[in-house]
Formats: structure tokens, sequence, C-alpha cells
């Protein structure tokens, strides 16, 4: 599917997939939806000094990129496992202006983070360790990999990608989350609460970023 570079209300870049009339990011702030969804409800609730990061839908690296920023100010060390079926090619991410408006211009890890091998473990920084997936979700063995204590859930909306939001993912991700793991997404949807629920999370609606009323942080 092709992918278009826009610019959202933030100034920060998203891209659109015309095929499903889909987003990346919310039109209203790619960098301003992020911060609120994942990083303050998400990362910035758990105080441990180790955390395990699980994100589905690696996409445009800006949640990694946000998380790497935030763990620099904590001193936090974070294992950051990223999935995605459809990685960006070099052309798409090397034109995302993200480093520039998070006053990072000579940040070093926004593009090795996309250079480095999927499959394979990396160190970024000292703080943060990154692990980019290639792999389709519903095909994800979560038993191989560590407990999680985080997790971004940053699919497509459930009108595009109807299976990423059913039960039975749910129920593999709480299996392998850590006592007290924080599930945070920007879809309100009252199905996808339902199946967290009885997938055994349990849930809130809270606050949503710019643009939206709601959105979903869910609790093992």
């Amino acid at each position: 599917m092709s992918r278009k570079i826009i610019k959202t209300e933030d100034g920060s870049h998203t891209f659109y997939i015309p095929e499903i009339d889909e987003h990346f990011h919310s039109i209203h702030g790619a960098i301003q939806e992020s911060m609120h969804v994942f990083i303050k409800s998400g990362l910035q609730q758990i105080r441990k000094e180790q955390i395990n990061i699980l994100e589905i839908g690696f996409g445009t690296g800006l949640n990694a990129l946000l998380t790497i920023i935030e763990s620099d100010k904590t001193q936090q060390k974070i294992n950051y496992f990223g999935i995605e079926k459809f990685p960006l090619s070099e052309e798409e991410y090397s034109h995302l202006n993200y480093s520039e408006l998070t006053g990072f211009e000579c940040n070093p890890t926004f593009i090795p983070m996309h250079q480095n091998n999927w499959n394979e473990k990396i160190k970024l920084t000292a703080n943060f360790k990154l692990h980019k997936i290639k792999a389709d979700i519903l095909d994800i063995d979560f038993t191989v990999l560590p407990r999680f204590d985080l997790i971004y859930y940053d699919a497509f909306a459930p009108n595009k990608q109807a299976d990423v939001w059913d039960k039975s993912i749910f129920e593999k991700i709480y299996l392998n989350g850590a006592q007290g793991a924080i599930l945070v997404t920007y879809c309100a949807q009252g199905s996808v609460r339902r199946n967290l629920i009885q997938a055994g999370f349990r849930v809130e609606r809270i606050p949503g970023p710019p643009g939206k009323r709601e959105m979903i942080r869910a609790i093992k």
C-alpha cells in the first residue's frame, strides 16, 4: 500500500494510506498524541528502574523515539520490543521531522533505529535497547519474549484491522504481562474495552489526546 507523508496540526509528520483511508497518527498532532497516550498515560505511570515495553505497530518509530527521550530524563533502563509487519523504507523514514521537532536536531538514534536489522537486539543509548520484530502480530509467540511491564497498542483502528483487536490477542498479551502491567491505546471503542475486560484486564477510560475525548488504559 502506498503511504504519503502529511503534516499534522502540531507540525509533526505522519503517513496517510489512501487505500484504506487511514493515518498512522492523529491529524491533530502526531507528537501530541504519542506524548499523551503512550508517554504520559503509560511510561510515566511506571516507577520501575528497568522496564520491558512491547509496541504493537512500530510504524514511524515515533513512540520509540519519545521513549528514548524520556528514559534519558529518568535514567530508566528500557528493553523495547516493536512489532511491525510492513516496515518503512529508507525513503520514507528519512523524511520524517520528529528529531527536529523534539529538539534532537542531531539525534543519533532515530535513523539507526530504522536502519538496524530486524529480529536483532541493538543498544541505541545507555538506557535503551531495541528489538524490532518483523512479523504479523497474529503469528507472534509471546511466551518467547520477556514479561512486559508496558504495552503500547498502536495498531490501525478496529474498523481497518479488526483481527488485531480480537480478544484472543489481548489474552496472549495479558498472560505475558507482568503483574501490574499497563496497556495504553488511543482507541476507546466499546468492543475493544469489552475484549480487554474479557481477557482479564481492569480497564479505565481516561481523557484522550487533542481531538479525541477518551482513550483506554488497561491494567493487569
